[in-house]
């Protein structure tokens, strides 16, 4: 396993009036669900954070112990308990709704706050003078979920995000289960919300989203099998709560209809569950966390695996090749994904 620079290979370059100006690298890998690595960009045992790419893993245990029919929990609100939603006003109302179900108030929110990631949202803040809000937070959704989650299980709230809580030695242990390792060789950090996040090997994040694209392929029992189909159903049925409207998780999955389920994760990280006939998982890493090449490489990605159709990757060219803008708003370069996906 390497952990330095030499796991990554080229994935994207920012060009400008065509000369390259900045070059992105990074590594992948592609997992069947029953754990064959089928292809891979650099080095596909890269141990990463898992970030927000673990937000599916982190509601299943809210749903095994029947947290949707006790907090009559929607599709909605289950997209956005695995969200990393951009801050709108519908995402802050599906928030405070979960809340209030779970008998808790935002105060109870440990995720903190930054700027919301919608511009238009943000736009309105500053005209305003006011300061963002909790649940603009892009991951107040899952905790929510958690809270819900204490509710439910009759744990405390009030160190829910502790990774000694009860609810995240289950989540732990949720997580280690998907991507076929051992609890006890997960590296473990402080994610930016507050809660713990997981460190694994690239190929072990797409096991586990290869898991949610085929449960059953994956050998999972019935009771997770159901949670994840749950899971999955929400979170491509209404997309527009996972991140937002026009933003690109959200577009993904509008475009391909769900087959394809996407998730971002920050520093540069994302997953993919490949639903279907072939169904596979891919996980991604931009190696010095870049955000705006991440799209583009994860469309070359999905090209080159052949899950795309020409039709799909034209409704989704605008997030492939992004402009670059001056500060006049003139197109002055743009970046462009350089990826070459490896069969294994």
């Amino acid at each position: 396993m390497r952990t330095d620079g030499s796991a990554f290979e080229l994935v994207a370059r920012a060009l400008r009036n065509g000369q390259s100006e900045d070059w992105h690298y990074g590594a992948a890998a592609v997992v069947t669900p029953s754990g064959e690595l089928v292809g891979r960009v650099g080095d596909p045992d890269v141990q990463v954070f898992m970030r927000s790419v673990a937000k599916p893993f982190q509601a299943l245990e809210l749903l095994m112990t029947g947290g949707a029919k006790r907090f009559s929990l929607e599709p909605a609100d289950l997209a956005v308990i695995c969200a990393s939603h951009v801050g709108t006003p519908a995402h802050e109302e599906r928030v405070a709704s979960i809340l209030e179900r779970a008998g808790c108030t935002e105060d109870d929110l440990l995720c903190g706050t930054h700027p919301p990631f919608d511009r238009e949202v943000r736009r309105t803040l500053r005209e305003r003078g006011e300061a963002p809000r909790v649940l603009q937070n892009n991951c107040s959704g899952k905790h929510a979920g958690m809270l819900c989650a204490c509710r439910l299980l009759d744990l405390p709230i009030e160190n829910y995000a502790d990774l000694e809580h009860p609810l995240q030695q289950r989540i732990l242990d949720e997580i280690a289960l998907f991507a076929g390792v051992d609890a006890d060789d997960v590296g473990l950090g402080t994610d930016g919300c507050t809660l713990p996040t997981c460190n694994l090997p690239l190929r072990a994040t797409a096991r586990a989203y290869a898991a949610l694209a085929d449960p059953e392929a994956a050998g999972l029992d019935a009771e997770r099998v159901a949670a994840v189909h749950r899971i999955v159903e929400a979170m491509t049925t209404v997309p527009e709560m996972v991140a937002g409207p026009g933003h690109f998780t959200t577009r993904l999955m509008e475009v391909t209809g769900g087959r394809i389920l996407g998730k971002e994760g920050a520093q540069g990280y994302y997953a993919v569950a490949v639903r279907g006939p072939v169904a596979l998982g891919v996980a991604l890493k931009v190696a010095n966390g870049d955000q705006n090449c991440r799209p583009g490489v994860v469309l070359d990605l999905l090209r080159q695996a052949g899950v795309l159709s020409a039709s799909e990757l034209a409704e989704l060219a605008s997030f492939r090749r992004v402009e670059i803008h001056n500060h006049r708003g003139t197109v002055v370069g743009e970046l462009v994904p350089e990826v070459e996906l490896r069969n294994v």
